[in-house]
This record gives structure tokens, C-alpha cells and sequence, in this order.
């Protein structure tokens, strides 16, 4: 068995150790006697959309996302949709959740585009939400740090990932953290993510390796570092103002 891995933009759209998702995911995979492979793919370059399993899209600046937003607009963002319609999942944090959904409209200038696969809005606030992020989700507890301007709303296709407990998640006012809809996952969790949050990896790793593997049983992990690093961050969250 074997994974296959693309992280998308990862000059324009990797910031706060959103890299280390990759890493996380590609060392759960290999702990289990599955090879994984990473490749890169660069703005200007062709998306080949029957290769990988599973896509990593971070986050970046509102330079970055004008440029992403360009290359989405043409044969990239139709060769993305094919894949995700071939059951490829996606991790996608911050301004990469945000170019997933249908639009980022900044401050000032033109509304930014995005791909559409999420059903998902995003408006540029007034107030920037920083700090360590806790919240709740059906299958456990999911921390993070936070560090954005960009409010975000959900459309009814697409329901939370989490419910905020300490931060502010996907807008300071509904609770949500985050974003799920069909293999498709969207967070402002940086930090990086997945490695505090083993549930959420291998939730990914599982989808993932569904798309051309059948029958497919992820063998348990020792997660007893992962699950005391989740602990400590939490009380450190907790004691957010």
C-alpha cells in the first residue's frame, strides 16, 4: 500500500509551520509499513489530477492568494475539481481554506476568487484573531493557533469541523472552527495542525488512502506523546484572556 501526496503552492502558501502537516501525515503513513511520496507543485506548473491521493494547501498572504487565485481560475482549479471527484481528500489551512470556497473579499480592491469546492465565504475583518485556538469536534478535541483576518462563513453544504471553545475560530461569532464537506477539510488551525491532533491525521491519512486502496484498516499508533502535547496546549489555551 502506498500514499501519494501533493502539497500545492508551497512557496506562495506555507507560513506558521504549516509544512509540518505534511510530515506528520507522510510519518503516520510510513509508522504502518505504507510508503508515501510527496511532491511539490508550483504556480504555472500542470496539476496532474489521477496522481495524488491527497492534497496539502496552506496558508499565505494576501499577495500569495491573489496569484494562487489566478492559477486556480484556469487549468489547475479544473484539474483540482477532477481530483477531488475522484475521492482525493485535502487539508487546506487558512488562506488555502479560504481559496477553496467561493470568494475572499479583502478590505479593499477587487473580490479575490476561489475554487468553489467548499461552500464556504470569507469577508476581511476588522479585528485580526491571534492566539491558541481549543474546540471540540464528534471526534475529539482539536488545538491550534490562529492568526487571521479573514471572517468565514458557511454556506449549508458544508458543516464545522469543530466548536470553538477557547479563540475564534472561523469568525468570532457562530462557534465554528473550521469547515468539513465530503474529503474536504478546512481549519485556521496552524501550529502545524495535525501533529496534536492525531485523530484529524489519520481521519486524512483514512481518506486518503481510500481513493485507490480497498479495504483499507489503519493499524493503531502509540499516540501518548501526541495526546500530552494536545493536553498541554489546551491548558495554555485555556488561560486565553
Amino acid at each position: 500500500m502506498d500514499l501519494r501526496v501533493c502539497h500545492i503552492y508551497p512557496d506562495l502558501m506555507c507560513i506558521y509551520g504549516d509544512r509540518g502537516n505534511v510530515i506528520a501525515l507522510t510519518q503516520r503513513a510510513r509508522w504502518r509499513g505504507i510508503d508515501a511520496e510527496v511532491r511539490e507543485l508550483h504556480e504555472g506548473e500542470a496539476l496532474e489530477p489521477e496522481w495524488a491521493d491527497l492534497y496539502f494547501f496552506g496558508g499565505g498572504q494576501d499577495l500569495g492568494q491573489d496569484v494562487v487565485s489566478r492559477d486556480l481560475q484556469g487549468p489547475n482549479g479544473a484539474a483540482l475539481r477532477r481530483a477531488l471527484a475522484s475521492g482525493a481528500a485535502v487539508l487546506s489551512v487558512c488562506g488555502g481554506y479560504q481559496l477553496l470556497g467561493r470568494e475572499y473579499v479583502p478590505a479593499e480592491g477587487p473580490s479575490i476568487a476561489g475554487l468553489g469546492a467548499l461552500d464556504v465565504t470569507t469577508r476581511a475583518g476588522k479585528v485580526r484573531f491571534v492566539g491558541n485556538l481549543l474546540a471540540e469536534a464528534p471526534q475529539g478535541t482539536l488545538i491550534g493557533f490562529e492568526n487571521h483576518s479573514g471572517y468565514t462563513y458557511l454556506g449549508p453544504a458544508a458543516r464545522p469541523l469543530a466548536r470553538v471553545i477557547v479563540g475564534h475560530g472561523n469568525n468570532g461569532q457562530d462557534k465554528t472552527e473550521g469547515a468539513v464537506q465530503g474529503r474536504i477539510v478546512g481549519t485556521y488551525c496552524h501550529g502545524s495542525v495535525l501533529p496534536k491532533n492525531p485523530w484529524l491525521a489519520d481521519m486524512l491519512l483514512l481518506w486518503a488512502l481510500e481513493r485507490r486502496h480497498d479495504a483499507v484498516r489503519l493499524e493503531p499508533l502509540d499516540d501518548a506523546m501526541e495526546l500530552a502535547a494536545q493536553r498541554s496546549a489546551a491548558e495554555v489555551a485555556r488561560t486565553r484572556p
